[in-house]
């Protein structure tokens, strides 16, 4: 499990806002959509959790992102384009010389087509993710 540490700034009737430390885990959160950066600097930001713990504003946390999920949205952010395009590149190498085009072209054309066909993918599929209780933080613990 993921855990960060923050401050709670607001609470509502299941979650609260937290205020925390920007990470690099952040770049492959599919809740992401979900935080706000404060400030200029993009070091703080506040995060929707949901409020297991019952915590009350000024209270310090520690939030929690279940592994699988992490490791399901890292996966589909850097593994899957890197995949689709040696796969575009592989396929654009064969059906080259059957498309009487320059195999190295096609696989070139066809690899970035590819690339570019997994990112809009990611796209969709985070919107939908990002709906999903288990890929939001959830506060599990008041830090004394």
């Amino acid at each position: 499990m993921a855990t960060e540490k923050g401050i709670v700034t607001r609470v509502g009737s299941a979650t609260a806002w937290v205020k925390t430390s920007r990470t690099s885990a952040c770049e492959g959160c599919a809740s992401r959509q979900s935080c706000h950066l404060k400030g200029d600097d993009d070091a703080e930001m506040e995060v929707e959790a949901f409020n297991d713990a019952r915590a009350v504003v000024g209270d310090r946390i520690v939030l929690r992102v279940a592994s699988g999920a992490l490791l399901k949205v890292s996966f589909m952010l850097y593994v899957f384009p890197i995949l689709l395009l040696i796969l575009g590149a592989i396929v654009g190498q064969i059906l080259g010389p059957a498309l009487h085009y320059d195999p190295s072209s096609f696989s070139l054309l066809l690899g970035g087509v590819c690339f570019v066909l997994a990112f809009i993918l990611i796209r969709v599929r985070s919107s939908r993710m990002a709906r999903k209780t288990e890929y939001r933080p959830r506060i599990v613990r008041v830090l004394k």
